[in-house]
């Protein structure tokens, strides 16, 4: 598999820029950030303007972590309760990857990725019938997504973060990678049969 190149701009509503990326529904959102010599304010979410650049949700949880230089999470998906997510970076910054499980895709096994930082403020979309992982890059990251259905540990899935037939290129950190036991018991893309991702 290859990554997936080239973006469009969706449309840029005054308050966010959208930008997709090759694999469709999977985009990248730029706000526009108002700031002064005493900061800065910026509207992360509004419902109306997502709507309108194909983001619906709606989300029904949020979630936060934090982890250290070197921390790999991923690439992880649910079976059932399918997610799409929203996710950015509030502290640090990490490389977020988005791989298409979907059967019916013209990129099936396709991947896209992008670094999101507190600086660069940044958001990714991934949908529904997609594995997402990303990797720290800093000395600490924190992670935060909005989901489009609840959190279900039964439902559990994920695939190899290395796996070469999907081909995601991580970029290099200077430590050793940092994996959970079960993210590094996952099996291989060829070795799965997404049959769960048919609908999308």
């Amino acid at each position: 598999m290859r990554r997936a190149s080239g973006q469009k701009e969706i449309d840029d509503m005054g308050k966010f820029r959208f930008i997709e990326t090759e694999l469709p529904g999977v985009v990248i959102i730029e706000p526009t950030v108002f700031g002064d010599n005493r900061g800065y304010f910026m509207e992360t979410f509004q419902a109306e303007e997502f709507a309108a650049a194909g983001i619906k949700g709606p989300f029904v949880q949020d979630n936060q972590s934090k982890s250290t230089k070197g921390v790999l999470r991923g690439l992880h998906f649910q079976k059932e309760h399918t997610q799409g997510k929203l996710v950015r970076v509030v502290s640090g910054e990490v490389f977020d990857v988005a791989v298409d499980c979907r059967p019916n895709s013209p990129t099936f096994g396709k991947w896209a990725g992008v670094v999101l930082s507190a600086e660069n403020k940044k958001q990714f979309y991934i949908p529904e019938g997609f594995a997402h992982g990303f990797l720290v890059l800093s000395d600490e990251a924190e992670f935060t997504y909005k989901c489009t259905d609840y959190y279900d540990p039964s439902a559990e899935g994920g695939m190899r973060w290395d796996d070469p037939d999907v081909g995601v290129v991580w970029p290099e950190v200077d430590c050793p990678l940092n994996l959970s036991e079960k993210d590094k018991k996952h099996k291989g893309f060829a070795e799965q049969s997404f049959e769960y991702f048919e609908r999308w």
